[in-house]
């Protein structure tokens, strides 16, 4: 185990962006001259600052190479602090993305507990308008049907804890796609799935009514790839509660337990195949995705389960950019909405690659090699001189801070980005502005 220690206006030819949302959150977005309406991918790697990227290069492709991420060419600061809080939480976080306004930290698709009115003027996340207008929209997820980061586009709770009613909200919103795991959350109490048992004390069988409306439902990734190439509708549960095992790297060790379930599909593997039923509606459309293992696992000082989530999450993104290559009306957008436990990848001599290192740094900072605390550092691909050269990851704590996170983009609108700097909220308004063709408040 791990030790604790010291988280428009419209003129001619051009759109101003000049919106002002609540809690006086101000958009960092560079003037468009011609913004363009098309498809939106948002990427959550839930967690990340630049610090993960860093460990994650290294890892892929070592410190010289390029990952999927790096080639993103749109760039700015994500400032992501909440109304009350210079942190945000997961699910405040989320809800700022899917709301654009500021909202208390302890919020779920509301202001803490009250109903909440978007920057459009409409009581709905901007995935709920996109729904309501007629567009396909779906949500993909590494961790369980009610984590926020997807969840809080589709559902609004006055608790993130009510797992129960956040999974009723997703499956009965008519969203097209719906993918991750969570069947507990689907299935009565007692009622046994294909993973585990339910948990749901309300009686209500959600696959059960997902399949009455038209859902086809798969449970592994050879049922996903397997789905009949006119599919149109499709829930997929994919794991009794996460997709992954988020528990330190000697827990996983004792238990026998791998990283990840080994049937389920990958973040990439979902977003490719939501991707291709979303875009057979013929209309622009809005996915969300995240891979919440990047947060969860660091969350824990799991270095190796923190590095894998970011490996996949990358390929996450190579599956969107090849999609954009061919689809070239689409926005493709990223960011995280905190840093998980502040990692910090520290270099080793290597003259001490084969050597354990200490259970922590000189300040007392938790270390992590490659199988957890006092084992051997983890070793770069090859750097441009062919050496792999080793290093350990640093941790600060066991929960999420500002850090140094980055939104990044590319395709239609990318350029909104290039003033340097983005709020959270500015989420919202990219995302409206490309699926709607209007800045968010003109509707108000």
């Amino acid at each position: 185990m791990k030790k604790q220690t010291a988280t428009h206006v419209i003129g001619i030819g051009i759109f101003l962006l000049q919106f002002v949302a609540s809690a006086g959150a101000a958009t960092h977005l560079a003037p468009l001259a011609a913004p363009r309406t098309g498809s939106v991918i948002f990427i959550h790697p839930d967690g990340t600052s630049a610090s993960h990227w860093t460990a994650a290069r290294a890892a892929i492709a070592g410190p010289d190479g390029m990952i999927n991420w790096d080639r993103l060419p749109s760039m700015a600061v994500y400032r992501g602090h909440m109304k009350t809080a210079l942190t945000a939480t997961s699910h405040g976080g989320a809800t700022t993305h899917a709301f654009g306004v500021k909202v208390d930290p302890d919020s779920y698709g509301m202001d803490r507990d009250r109903p909440l009115t978007a920057l459009s003027g409409k009581p709905m996340s901007v995935m709920r308008e996109a729904l309501a207008a007629g567009l396909p929209v779906g949500i993909v997820n590494s961790g369980n049907i009610d984590e926020p980061g997807t969840g809080v586009f589709l559902a609004s709770t006055r608790s993130r804890k009510d797992g129960q009613e956040i999974a009723r909200q997703v499956v009965l919103s008519s969203a097209p796609v719906i993918l991750s795991g969570g069947e507990r959350w689907l299935l009565p109490k007692g009622v046994k799935g294909r993973h585990g048992e339910g948990e749901r004390t309300d009686g209500k069988d959600l696959i059960a009514e997902a399949q009455a409306l038209g859902y086809a439902i798969v449970y592994t990734r050879a049922e996903l790839a397997a789905l009949p190439a006119d599919t149109r509708r499709v829930l997929g549960v994919f794991a009794h509660h996460h997709t992954f095992y988020d528990q330190t790297e000697e827990q996983l060790r004792e238990k026998d337990l791998p990283l990840y379930l080994a049937d389920a599909p990958t973040v990439g593997e979902m977003t490719a195949a939501a991707i291709a039923i979303l875009a057979r509606h013929g209309k622009p459309f809005l996915l969300v995705v995240e891979e919440e293992g990047t947060d969860n696992f660091c969350n824990v000082n799991n270095a190796a389960g923190g590095i894998e989530a970011l490996r996949r999450a990358d390929v996450a993104y190579g599956v969107a950019r090849d999609y954009l290559r061919h689809h070239p009306d689409t926005l493709l957008l990223t960011a995280a909405d905190s840093d998980a436990s502040g990692l910090e990848v520290i270099a080793v001599p290597p003259a001490a690659a084969m050597t354990p290192l200490p259970a922590t740094t000189k300040n007392g900072a938790p270390l992590d090699g490659r199988g957890g605390t006092e084992t051997l550092p983890f070793l770069a691909e090859p750097d441009q001189f062919g050496n792999r050269l080793p290093f350990g990851i640093a941790w600060t704590g066991f929960g999420d801070g500002a850090g140094g996170i980055l939104a990044r983009a590319e395709g239609i609108n990318a350029e909104a980005l290039r003033s340097g700097n983005c709020d959270n909220s500015d989420i919202y308004r990219l995302i409206y502005l490309t699926l709607f063709g209007r800045p968010a408040d003109t509707g108000k």
